[in-house]
């Protein structure tokens, strides 16, 4: 390939990508967008360099300035989430979890785990941490109408088979999980609760969902980029006596280069939600519940509207009548509105190219700076495209005329930078 023609060819994709996105109404609940504060961090030097260990005790040299930027980001995490330890140094959610399982067992035992289905996240079963760690997986049952983990017949199961560890949070997931009531259960044989926080951690920092450490988790696990709109990268809170084992399973176990720009980013976006987080997580999720509500006056099937839809930035619509979730997703996308199709609990796995549901997120139209009224619209928008009621030609212009007036990052620091504006930092 001639590489002066790759070169333009990447750029050009880059370029319209951030064009795109600028006329887009971006409902992915796994993402959000950093403010310029922590986009500064990104291009620094530490991109190119190595910082193995801990700070202080690293096996290169040239680490004293990264050193006090780990420090303060661990202080940061500790103090936001009160919580006694944190290691900052997983690349993903992901590697957080499957740190915290191999610090907490051993190959061949049990943990307990929600359906991919019913909300679980791929780094909860067998296919992907727990099977690398060499762990039987059990199902917790799920109530598909509550969209809650059923905790009665949870607890039977935690009683008979006696996991080693039981992982709660999810990927979709509109309620807290029982946390106290199931740390109760497992804490009878000394067994762990391992939370994955990963959706839901800039809500719990914020104070709107739950409180898992709290509430009996031994271990919060997360990714830095979702509802805590820091940069890709993932986290693991917990008590002291599993400090140690902890930050072993990270280094060496797992982690080497742990992206120290992305450390520098995160101090600086932990920083920012102590200032902003309880504001914007309180928005969040209160865009989340008028969008749900606005969607289901619409005349969409929003699941759990006998509960107020969801407690947390997600939005579930079951839109089998409508073609199903592959369908609507790549209809919605055609408008420039960006969310993805979702396994719903009465899915079977193997359909999760063409599931019922599909999934919406408000965190970063938050960020943006969308509040109620704009949720009322954004639902409008996509009652229009999912019932048919007009061409997709037609909401795209709605869609980008909206986005015409929320281009800035709200809820953080710095400016000059558009929300999904490139910052080039070179003419090439």
């Amino acid at each position: 390939m001639d590489p002066e023609k790759a070169l333009r060819d990447v750029k050009k994709a880059v370029e319209e990508h951030h064009r795109w996105m600028s006329r887009c109404l971006p409902m992915i609940a796994s993402e959000n967008v950093t403010s310029p504060a922590v986009r500064d961090m990104l291009p620094t030097d530490f991109a190119h360099r190595y910082a193995e260990g801990a700070p202080h005790e690293r096996l290169y040299e040239g680490c004293e300035y990264i050193d006090e930027i780990e420090i303060t980001c661990v202080e940061l995490a500790k103090e936001l989430f009160d919580a006694e330890h944190a290691n900052v140094q997983p690349t993903s959610g992901v590697v957080a979890n499957l740190a915290a399982l191999t610090a907490l067992t051993e190959p061949g035992d049990k943990v307990a785990a929600l359906r991919i289905s019913d909300g679980g996240h791929i780094s909860h079963r067998e296919i992907s941490a727990p099977g690398v760690r060499g762990l039987e997986v059990l199902t917790l049952p799920f109530d598909a109408e509550e969209m809650e983990i059923d905790v009665d017949e949870a607890l039977k199961l935690i009683e008979t088979e006696e996991p080693e560890v039981v992982i709660l949070g999810a990927s979709l997931f509109l309620f807290p999980h029982p946390v106290a009531e199931i740390s109760d259960a497992v804490k009878t044989y000394d067994g762990k609760v391992i939370y994955d926080g990963a959706h839901v951690l800039g809500l719990i920092a914020g104070g709107t969902f739950q409180d898992p450490l709290r509430e009996g988790a031994d271990v919060l696990t997360g990714s830095t980029h979702k509802t805590l709109p820091g940069p890709q990268g993932g986290i693991i809170l917990c008590g002291k006596e599993l400090a140690d084992a902890v930050d072993e399973a990270v280094f060496p176990g797992l982690v080497s280069n742990h992206h120290l720009h992305h450390v520098a980013g995160l101090a600086v976006a932990l920083a920012e939600f102590m200032i902003h987080g309880e504001e914007y997580a309180k928005a969040t999720v209160e865009n989340a519940r008028k969008l749900g509500e606005a969607l289901y006056e619409e005349g969409l099937e929003v699941l759990c509207p006998h509960k107020g839809f969801t407690r947390s930035h997600q939005v579930a619509v079951d839109v089998r009548k409508h073609g199903g979730g592959a369908r609507v997703s790549e209809r919605l996308e055609k408008a420039n509105i960006i969310c993805n199709k979702n396994l719903l609990p009465w899915d079977d796995e193997s359909e999760s190219d063409d599931p019922s549901g599909i999934r919406l997120g408000t965190q970063e139209l938050t960020r943006l700076g969308m509040g109620p009224s704009e949720m009322e619209f954004v639902a409008e928008l996509i009652a229009d495209v999912v019932l048919e009621r007009r061409s997709l030609e037609a909401v795209r212009e709605d869609v980008a005329e909206l986005r015409e007036e929320f281009q800035e990052v709200e809820y953080g620091l710095g400016s000059g930078v558009g929300a999904h504006e490139w910052p080039r930092i070179a003419d090439w």
